[in-house]
């Protein structure tokens, strides 16, 4: 059996690396993100895609290149104990196929982030790595009125996450529900991208997994597609639950969330527990994903089954 190597706590002075997969952001907000890691003692490394834009695809941090040099710059860094991913956008999926997987294999690091960044949690998941769905500095810490968001990802990096921990956050009223247990490994994150890993090497292994989703300015035709894709696909068939996070800024869901997935899941005798305090929405708290969960979808509750670890030899 693989032996396991915490990751957390993540100790006082530690060296977190942060990088920029997706989409750029203006560097004025870069001395922020700095003091964000040093007002809770951690050391802090940007990463040169944090400071730049494509000259001709602006939505990107920088070239292809650049973004994914970064990425493996801190991986192989055996200072850097954590990677954390400066904000969303898009982009992370154009780095897939370039990824050093026997580098990450060979020198795994925590990796936090939400969005976007799912392509990057698929891939850790893929190599039998768990990862954070967590806010980011640029989009989310740094901002006025995040600062609960913050309390509590720092306060799950210092303390840990041994198996057993139980999650129970105060869920969002009138979110859908259908009560029931299952255990498996917490695969998913943004909607939009879990359904465009769908046919590609890098899709979540939906078998007999919880499936988190959440999203943001999708209208509501573009969720029925998505989650659509994912019956068509046989991803809702396969898991054995479904988690639902925030689905924000656009018009309410609830009712569409409603008729897609709980008609699924009665029929199919699959737990479903909605109002997850988890995405683009506040509060955003944090999420390991690659790990077995046990939901418990009538008592609001994923019990962590595992450890939040690094596999070694």
């Amino acid at each position: 059996m693989t032996a396991l190597t915490p990751w957390l706590p993540l100790r006082q002075g530690a060296l977190v690396g942060v990088v920029a997969p997706s989409g750029p952001v203006d560097p004025a907000v870069l001395p922020a993100v700095e003091a964000l890691y040093a007002r809770h003692g951690w050391r802090v490394r940007l990463y040169p895609s944090c400071r730049a834009r494509h000259p001709v695809l602006p939505y990107l941090a920088g070239d292809d290149a650049q973004r994914l040099a970064d990425l493996h710059a801190a991986l192989a860094d055996d200072e850097v104990a954590a990677i954390h991913c400066l904000r969303g956008g898009y982009g992370a999926m154009r780095l897939l196929p370039g990824i050093d997987t026997a580098l990450l294999r060979a020198k795994p690091k925590l990796l936090m982030g939400y969005s976007d960044i799912t392509a990057l949690h698929a891939l850790w998941a893929a190599e039998g790595l768990p990862s954070l769905h967590a806010p980011m500095p640029a989009s989310d810490l740094v901002r006025p009125g995040r600062e609960d968001d913050e309390a509590a990802l720092v306060a799950l990096l210092r303390g840990g996450l041994p198996a057993g921990t139980m999650l129970a956050p105060e869920l969002e009223p009138g979110e859908p529900v259908h009560p029931g247990v299952a255990e498996g490994v917490l695969i998913g994150g943004n909607l939009s991208l879990v359904a465009a890993l769908c046919g590609t090497p890098w899709a979540w292994n939906p078998h007999r997994a919880i499936l988190f989703l959440e999203d943001v300015s999708e209208s509501l035709y573009r969720v029925d597609r998505y989650l659509v894709q994912l019956q068509l696909a046989g991803v809702l068939h396969a898991v054995a639950g479904i988690v639902l996070g925030s689905f924000t800024e656009s018009e309410a869901p609830e009712a569409l969330l409603r008729e897609r997935l709980l008609p699924l899941c009665r029929e199919t005798a699959k737990p479903l527990l909605g109002g997850w305090p988890t995405g683009h929405g506040t509060p955003n708290r944090p999420l390991p994903l690659g790990l077995r969960v046990r939901l418990d979808a009538g008592a609001g509750t994923l019990t962590l089954l595992e450890p939040l670890a690094a596999p070694t030899d």
